[in-house]
């Protein structure tokens, strides 16, 4: 992956109120994440649900101008990615990748719904990400012994 690359971190559904807060659905580990890219000049104000946070954009001071934001994806550089931690992944980088079973699928989407990750395959089978080692290298995702 190229370190140009732009990655999507949220995206805008709604107005919130009338002086211009945004309502935005993230797809970063914690709403409050967002304020820590200064690309987006995007202040978090309060959480309103596990990947759902209300904010403040430098400039939107009217419920009208954050209303035409509706639907704007919020993407930053991949360069402005924290540095991993042993272990952890992100999801852009697993899309793709194949996984080593008996007969090789691909990864073509990541879920969440609450109890871990869950990898979705080319077939339509899904299977759960816990005990996976990723090979960036070979791009495959592996079950067992590394």
């Amino acid at each position: 992956m190229s370190n140009g690359e732009k990655i999507l971190v949220g995206k805008i559904v709604a107005a919130q109120g009338m002086r211009g807060e945004l309502r935005v659905q993230t797809f970063t580990e914690y709403p409050s994440d967002l304020e820590n890219f200064p690309a987006l000049k995007i202040k978090f104000i309060r959480a309103a649900g596990q990947n759902l946070g209300i904010y403040r954009m430098e400039g939107i001071d009217n419920r009208t101008d954050a209303e035409n934001l509706r639907g704007t994806e919020l993407f930053i550089n991949r360069a402005d990615l924290p540095a991993l931690k042993k272990g952890e992944h992100y999801i852009t980088d697993l899309i793709g990748m194949k996984l080593i079973t008996n007969d090789k699928r691909r990864v073509v989407y990541v879920h969440n719904f609450g109890a871990g990750d869950i990898l979705e395959l080319d077939n339509g089978d899904m299977i759960g990400f816990n005990g996976a080692v990723v090979d960036y290298e070979k791009k495959e995702i592996k079950y067992g012994k590394k």
